[in-house]
C-alpha cells in the first residue's frame, strides 16, 4: 500500500468516526431537549388546567344560585298560597303562573305539591307528560323539605326520563315548591370548550358531564349499601353506575384511559358535596413540544458539527455541503415557526374562550341582586303589614288620631322602600348615592321603629344619645345595616333563656363606633371566618346575604363593620366617620 492510500485510508477512518461523535451529540441533545420541553409543557398546562376549572366551576355556581332564589321567592307567593287551600279556579291560575315564570327563567318545570305528596299545579300543566295529579311522596326532596325547611336532589324525571337537579322549599308547612334545574346548556358551553368535564357527588357518581355518555358512571368503587340507595333515590337505568372509562395516576393528577392521557384538576362548588373535575389530554401537546425541541436541538447539533467540518476541511466542496445543510436548517426552522404560530393561533381561541366564561360567571351576579331586594325590603314590609292590622283595629274603635298616627309610619316606611330599591337602582349603575351628615340618633329610631313587632318581649340596653352627635353617610342605608344587626340578634337569642340586646355608643374626634350584643349563643369560628362571604350562614332558613350586604354598604360609605372577639352572644361593631 502506497503512503497515499495509507493516508486516504485514514482521512476516511477520521471522518467515519467524526460522523458517529456528531450522531451521539445530536441523539444526546435531542433527548435532553425533549425531556425540557415535556416539563415545560406539562407545567404550563398544569395552570392553564386549573384556571379552567375554576372558571367552569364559577360558571355552574352562577347558574345554581340564580335558580335557588326561585323556590325561596314562590314559597311566600300568595297564589302559591292560595292554590294549596283553594279551589280549581286558584290553581289554574296558578298553572298559568308558573308556566310564564318557567318560560322566562328557563326552569325546565316548576310545580306545587300538597302536604300529601298530590302536585296540585304545575307549569307543565297544558303537557300530556303533565304532573298535575302526580304522586311524589316517594321522592326525598319531598320528604326533607316537608322535615327541614329545603332540600335538593339529582335524579332522573319520572316522566320526562331526563336528568335534572330538583330544589324544593316547604311552603308555610301546607305543601312544597319544587323548581328542576337541567344542565344541557352548562354542558353544551364545556364540551365546546374542550377537555373533558365533570362534577361528582360524594360517593364519586358523575352526575354532570360535557360527555353524555359518562353520566352516572362511578369515578371509584361502591359499597354495596350506597350503590342501592343511590339507583333508589335517583332511579337511574340498570346499566348506570359503570366505572369510569379513565382511571387515576399520582392521586388523581393524571388520568388514564381511552388510548390517551390526561392532566386532571378539581374545583369546588356551591351545591354540597359535588366537586368539579377537568380531564384536559395532553399526549398531543407534549408529543409537539417534544418532537420541536429534539428536531431543533438535533439540527443544531449537526448544524454545528457540519459547520465546524467545513471550517477544518476548508475547501469548497465542504462549503457547498455546508450550504445545503443550512438550507436543510432553514426549511425544518420555518416548519417549526409555522407550528409555533398555529399554537399560538390556539391559545388565542382559548383565552377568547375563558373570557366568554368569565363574563357568564359575572351576569350570574344579577342573583345575588334579586336577593339583596328580596332581603331588604323584607323587614319594612312586615312592618307596614302590623301597623296596618293595628290600624284597622285603632279606626273600629274610634280612636282617630292613633290611627292617623299608624298611617303616618307606613308611608314612611312605603318612602324607604323607594329608597331601598332606589339604592340598588344606584348600585347596578355603579353609583355610590348621597353621604351627608346623618344624626345616629335618627339612625338607632328609625331601625327600632321597622323591628319594633319583633323585639316585642325582648329587653333593650340602648344608651345615652346625645342629639347633636352626627356621622358621615346615608340614613337609610345606616338603618338598613342596623337593622340587619338587630334582626340576626333576634333571631340568634330566639332560642336563649335571656333575651336581651344592648346598644353601645362610643365616639372620638374623628369616630363613631356602635356596638350591637346580644345573649344568643355566638359565632363558631368556622363561620366567623367567612363571616362577609355571600351564602355562608349558621341558620337553617337564612340566605347568608345579611351581613354581605352591610359590609358592602359601610364599606362604600368609607366605615367598617366587623365581628369583636369575645365570649358569650355575638358583638358587631359598626364604625362610621364623624360628621
Amino acid at each position: 500500500m502506497t503512503a497515499r492510500e495509507t493516508l486516504s485510508a485514514a482521512r476516511r477512518s477520521l471522518g467515519l468516526r467524526w460522523v458517529i461523535v456528531v450522531a451521539i451529540l445530536a441523539i444526546a441533545a435531542a433527548w435532553i431537549a425533549g425531556r425540557v420541553a415535556e416539563q415545560r409543557v406539562v407545567a404550563a398546562l398544569h395552570l392553564q388546567v386549573e384556571s379552567d376549572a375554576r372558571l367552569r366551576a364559577a360558571l355552574l355556581n352562577g347558574e345554581l344560585a340564580r335558580f335557588r332564589l326561585l323556590p325561596l321567592t314562590l314559597a311566600d307567593d300568595r297564589d302559591v298560597i292560595a292554590a294549596i287551600g283553594g279551589d280549581m279556579a286558584a290553581r289554574r291560575a296558578l298553572d298559568i303562573k308558573l308556566e310564564a315564570l318557567s318560560r322566562v327563567t328557563g326552569a325546565p318545570v316548576i310545580y306545587v305539591i300538597g302536604p300529601d305528596g298530590v302536585t296540585l299545579s304545575a307549569s307543565n300543566w297544558r303537557s300530556p307528560q303533565s304532573f298535575v295529579g302526580a304522586d311524589y311522596r316517594f321522592r326525598a326532596y319531598f320528604r326533607d323539605a316537608l322535615a327541614h325547611g329545603e332540600a335538593s336532589q339529582y335524579a332522573l324525571g319520572t316522566v320526562s326520563g331526563h336528568p335534572g337537579l330538583y330544589l324544593s322549599r316547604r311552603i308555610a308547612n301546607r305543601g312544597v315548591i319544587v323548581v328542576k334545574l337541567d344542565f344541557d346548556r352548562i354542558e353544551r358551553v364545556w364540551a365546546g370548550a374542550g377537555g373533558i368535564t365533570l362534577v361528582r357527588n360524594p360517593l364519586g357518581i358523575v352526575l354532570v358531564t360535557s360527555r353524555p355518555d359518562w353520566r352516572f358512571a362511578a369515578t371509584r368503587p361502591l359499597a354495596a349499601r350506597d350503590e342501592a340507595q343511590f339507583r333508589g333515590e335517583a332511579r337511574v337505568r340498570a346499566t348506570a353506575l359503570a366505572p369510569l372509562p379513565v382511571v387515576p395516576r399520582d392521586g388523581e393528577e393524571r388520568f388514564v384511559g381511552l388510548g390517551a392521557t390526561f392532566l386532571a384538576r378539581a374545583a369546588v362548588t356551591a351545591q354540597p358535596g359535588w366537586q368539579l373535575l377537568l380531564l384536559e389530554p395532553i399526549d398531543a401537546a407534549v408529543t409537539s413540544a417534544r418532537r420541536a425541541a429534539s428536531v431543533s436541538a438535533a439540527l443544531a447539533t449537526i448544524a454545528l458539527a457540519a459547520l465546524a467540518w467545513a471550517w477544518r476541511q476548508r475547501v469548497t466542496l465542504s462549503r457547498r455541503r455546508t450550504e445545503e445543510l443550512e438550507r436543510a436548517v432553514a426549511r425544518q426552522t420555518a416548519d417549526l415557526r409555522r407550528e409555533m404560530d398555529e399554537r399560538a393561533e390556539s391559545e388565542a381561541r382559548a383565552a377568547e374562550l375563558r373570557e366568554a366564561l368569565r363574563q357568564a360567571n359575572r351576569l350570574a351576579a344579577l342573583g345575588q341582586i334579586t336577593a339583596s331586594v328580596a332581603h331588604e325590603t323584607a323587614q319594612p314590609v312586615a312592618a307596614i303589614r302590623t301597623y296596618a292590622a293595628s290600624g284597622a283595629t285603632l279606626l273600629d274603635r274610634g280612636a282617630l288620631a292613633e290611627a292617623r298616627e299608624n298611617f303616618v309610619k307606613i308611608g314612611g316606611l312605603a318612602e324607604r322602600i323607594g329608597a331601598v330599591t332606589a339604592q340598588l337602582r344606584g348600585f347596578a349603575r355603579r353609583q355610590t348615592g348621597e353621604v351627608r351628615p346623618v344624626d345616629i340618633a335618627e339612625v338607632i329610631d328609625g331601625a327600632l321603629l321597622i323591628l319594633r313587632q319583633q323585639l316585642r318581649g325582648v329587653a333593650l340596653d340602648l344608651p345615652m344619645l346625645d342629639p347633636r352627635l352626627a356621622v358621615i353617610g346615608g340614613k337609610v342605608r345606616l338603618e338598613q345595616v342596623l337593622v340587619i344587626l338587630m334582626q340576626n340578634a333576634v333571631e340568634a337569642i330566639a332560642a336563649s333563656d335571656t333575651r336581651r340586646i344592648g346598644l353601645s355608643l362610643t365616639s372620638d374626634a374623628s369616630h363613631v363606633r356602635l356596638v350591637v350584643a346580644d345573649t344568643g349563643p355566638g359565632v363558631s369560628p368556622e363561620i366567623a371566618a367567612r363571616l362577609f362571604t355571600p351564602f355562608v350562614t349558621s341558620r337553617p332558613q337564612g340566605l347568608g346575604l345579611g351581613l354581605v350586604i352591610a359590609h358592602d354598604i359601610m364599606v362604600e360609605l368609607g366605615g367598617t363593620l366587623r365581628l369583636l372577639p369575645g365570649e358569650g352572644g355575638a358583638r358587631f361593631e359598626i364604625g362610621m366617620r364623624r360628621a
